[in-house]
């Protein structure tokens, strides 16, 4: 699914995984559920693409809904696989989080545990192998995309922003559709470590020249990085 051009979603507004596409390839955007690989089959067919296309994976942070595919990817058709460092342990299963997810309400619940179930997340693979990337770096891959570090959802959350697609993607730095309340807008995600530093962090957004928000849950956002900001501290 096209959601800007030269950004196409797999997954949907629960879970997801993102593909930049350029004409020197394709860099990939977290690595969703061990389900989501039949589905990536798919989207890269619809794009006249195929998995040698992908030159990378970059990980918004190393949660096991945000890894799925990566070891498969990296393993069977050598993709490098690429975490800050403060998430490199969490990505291999070294490290864990144990935040608390808040509030809940019980169909929004039900909805984000049938999916993932439906999409293999308790099959998730941890990472054996990951390029470890650091605040700042411009990564040698489609799209060069930036790294931008926004601790507070994990140690090593960081934002990822695409200029030549006008797109910053967020990860669970903040999200615009709660999977345990169903809330929509941006807001801040469930499972944060430590949620005061994941509001301050945003503030690393604020000059960039960007008009879409691409979180890891939840349907895309359009306006200015002020805006989005703003809302999710509301």
């Amino acid at each position: 699914m096209q959601l800007v051009p030269g950004v196409r979603r797999v997954g949907n507004d629960i879970v997801a995984l993102h593909l930049i596409e350029t004409p020197a390839g394709i860099t990939m955007i977290d690595a969703g559920l061990p389900g989501h690989w039949p589905d990536l089959l798919a989207e890269l067919a619809a794009m006249g693409r195929g998995i040698d296309d992908i030159r990378g994976v970059v990980l918004t942070h190393g949660d096991s809904d945000h890894i799925g595919i990566a070891e498969r990817l990296r393993r069977d058709h050598g993709v490098p696989v690429y975490v800050h460092t403060a998430d490199a342990a969490r990505a291999r299963g070294e490290t864990t989080s144990h935040a608390s997810g808040g509030s809940m309400r019980f169909g929004a619940v039900l909805g984000f545990a049938a999916y993932a179930l439906r999409k293999g997340g308790v099959r998730a693979r941890h990472l054996t192998e990951v390029v470890e990337v650091h605040d700042g770096e411009t990564l040698p891959l489609p799209g060069a995309p930036q790294i931008i570090g926004l601790p507070g959802h994990s140690p090593g959350s960081v934002a990822v922003f695409v200029p030549s697609v006008d797109t910053v993607f967020v990860g669970d730095a903040l999200t615009t559709r709660n999977v345990l309340t169903g809330a929509v807008g941006p807001q801040p995600a469930p499972f944060t470590d430590d949620p005061v530093e994941a509001l301050r962090s945003l503030e690393a957004l604020s000059a960039l020249e960007a008009h879409h928000v691409v979180p890891g849950h939840g349907p895309p956002w359009s306006g200015s990085m002020a805006d989005v900001i703003r809302q999710a501290r509301a």
